[in-house]
């Protein structure tokens, strides 16, 4: 159904070329996943492959869609856009137009002549909502519904390929589950051809049968997801498997990927895997590496000695996490409670909570379970009805009754971090000019190259904006301007989940060491049962509002008593084909 050869896209411009050479097929009904960290060029991959190249670059090579070569015709291409390649984006709410319908949008998508009133009610049954949904608009969705409206809407024309750019890094685990299990079945009636884009390797073993691995713009290494599963020859995806931390153990170190992925154009005299490979040796930067075929199988690898690499070693046993002597809480919330005007239920029902300093507390639950209301509570965003919230000694549980002088001292206390690294920071302004104004709000000295370092950053990026830094780096400034006052409390609400594998680890590495470093307690907001593993001490397990379970993180994930926590845990990718369930 899809085949692409020597695909190539250059910038004319600046002369820069991010995809090289990159290969592979896909057969009817066959699920194929592409992997690699941000800047990999899987994403590049596929709009290149669509024909959805933004202005100023070029895409070379061939690509044959449903025996027909489509690179050479556009025209072509788009006629078959819908109908026989449909495409399933990341975010399901700016996927969606927030001034129409649900039922409109999806039958922008259906074939000429087709009768909406029938085939919109039949769409939205297949993805598992009612007709209802039809009638209403984005915002009143909940984002796993959302989901469902798009993988909807690109059914609509019965297309033969779908093809899903992170359809749920935006989701939360339970939901995750819900919506892959879905595309997984509807793909099997369908017998549709499936194209994965993640740079979750576990899930791509759970959800595909052939796994491509991409690095700097050319595929590193390529094979059956089973067999790849068990032996990764080329060092990039083992370095990428061992960087996604575990749900059954704590490891004693977060492992990571060191670096960055570099700019194609700037690794072509060699492997793009070079200077972050602790098996590179001088034959590995002397020329770009070709994709060679393992005698006896089909997979392919890019490591001109794979064959001689050691195995990869076994996973690091498990610790348990360290005791913490008791000491005096920075924040105690008790019975708190908030229901937001229209609300069906309360988005907090009496929950309570403490977290002492220098000590790591969870806050897990699918969406609508009460976590962000939880947080924006403890930070003065939100106003509870009722119940107290004591931050350092001070009376938080209404900031709109507190004086000047308390509001900014409840401020020093406690600082948040936020999902989306790029909306939290101005575009306009340095970031030097942003932590400089973070430095003098709290009266310290102006040294933006020491907070910088704090957070394992350049001191030269402070010249730089927002825009110019990878999202790693903006979540690291992110944090640097949380912590430029050392709060005795950082409220961190989903900080890693917008981030690849790689980067995820280097942020919970950070977060670790501040911890020890500033004696900061922290409140961390999440739905990831495996981030909680490695970085927590105490767990809270929310659900619509309520505290279903709590206590010790290993206690609680080892021998959960709540079924609702049975099923988060049931929620994370084990890697094997029987997950989603």
């Amino acid at each position: 159904m899809i085949r692409v050869d020597g695909l190539t896209v250059r910038q004319p411009a600046t002369g820069r070329t991010l995809l090289s050479g990159v290969s592979f097929e896909a057969g009817p009904g066959e699920s194929v996943a592409i992997v690699g960290e941000s800047g990999s060029g899987k994403s590049l991959t596929v709009r290149a492959l669509l024909g959805l190249l933004p202005s100023g670059l070029e895409a070379g090579g061939e690509v044959h869609v449903a025996g027909r070569r489509v690179d050479d015709d556009p025209r072509a291409l788009r006629r078959m856009r819908g109908g026989t390649v449909s495409l399933l984006m990341q975010d399901p709410f700016t996927l969606l137009n927030p001034l129409r319908r649900a039922g409109r949008q999806i039958a922008d998508g259906l074939p000429r002549g087709a009768d909406a009133a029938a085939e919109v009610p039949r769409l939205l049954a297949e993805v598992g909502l009612p007709a209802d949904v039809a009638g209403r608009y984005p915002f009143q969705l909940s984002g796993g519904m959302r989901q469902r409206v798009g993988l909807a809407a690109a059914l609509a024309a019965a297309p033969r390929v779908l093809v899903a750019d992170e359809p749920t890094t935006a989701l939360d685990a339970t939901t995750q589950r819900e919506v892959l299990a879905l595309i997984r079945r509807v793909q099997r009636e369908r017998d549709m051809t499936f194209l994965l884009i993640t740079h979750d390797l576990r899930l791509a073993f759970s959800m595909c049968e052939r796994v491509i691995v991409m690095y700097a713009g050319r595929v590193m290494e390529m094979a059956g997801a089973a067999e790849l599963r068990r032996e990764q020859r080329h060092p990039y995806t083992r370095a990428l498997l061992a960087a996604e931390p575990p749900a059954d153990r704590r490891l004693a170190v977060i492992p990571s990927v060191p670096g960055s992925v570099p700019a194609h154009d700037a690794v072509a005299g060699g492997c793009g895997f070079a200077d972050r490979c602790a098996y590179a040796t001088p034959e590995c930067r002397a020329g770009v590496p070709e994709l060679r075929a393992e005698p006896g199988s089909g997979r392919l690898s890019a490591c001109v000695r794979a064959a001689g690499l050691p195995a990869a070693p076994p996973p690091p046993p498990g610790v348990t996490a360290p005791a913490r002597p008791a000491a005096e809480p920075v924040l105690t919330v008790r019975d708190l409670r908030k229901t937001y005007p229209g609300g069906a239920r309360p988005a907090l029902g009496g929950v309570g909570l403490t977290v002492a300093p220098g000590e790591i507390v969870a806050v897990v639950g699918e969406s609508g379970s009460g976590k962000t209301t939880l947080a924006r509570c403890v930070t003065g965003l939100e106003r509870p009805d009722s119940g107290s919230i004591t931050l350092g000694g001070l009376d938080c549980s209404d900031y709109a009754a507190m004086d000047r002088r308390a509001v900014r001292l409840a401020r020093r206390t406690a600082q948040m971090i936020f999902q989306d690294p790029y909306s939290t920071l101005n575009p306009a302004r340095t970031v030097g000019a942003t932590l400089k104004e973070a430095l003098a709000a709290d009266g310290r000295p102006q040294d933006v190259g020491a907070l910088l370092e704090l957070v394992g950053l350049d001191p030269a990026l402070a010249r730089l904006r927002p825009a110019n830094l990878s999202g790693g780096q903006r979540q690291r400034v992110a944090i640097a301007r949380a912590v430029a006052g050392e709060p005795a409390l950082l409220v961190c609400d989903e900080p890693v989940s917008a981030l690849d594998v790689s980067v995820q680890a280097q942020i919970l590495t950070l977060l670790a060491g501040l911890r020890e470093r500033l004696s900061m307690g922290m409140l961390f907001i999440t739905h990831d049962l495996a981030v909680v593993r490695q970085l927590a001490d105490r767990l809270y397990v929310l659900r619509a509002g309520e505290c279903v379970e709590s206590g010790a993180v290993d206690a609680v994930l080892d021998a959960p008593a709540h079924p609702y926590t049975r099923e988060l845990l049931a929620s994370v990718p084990d890697g094997t084909g029987g997950w989603p369930h």
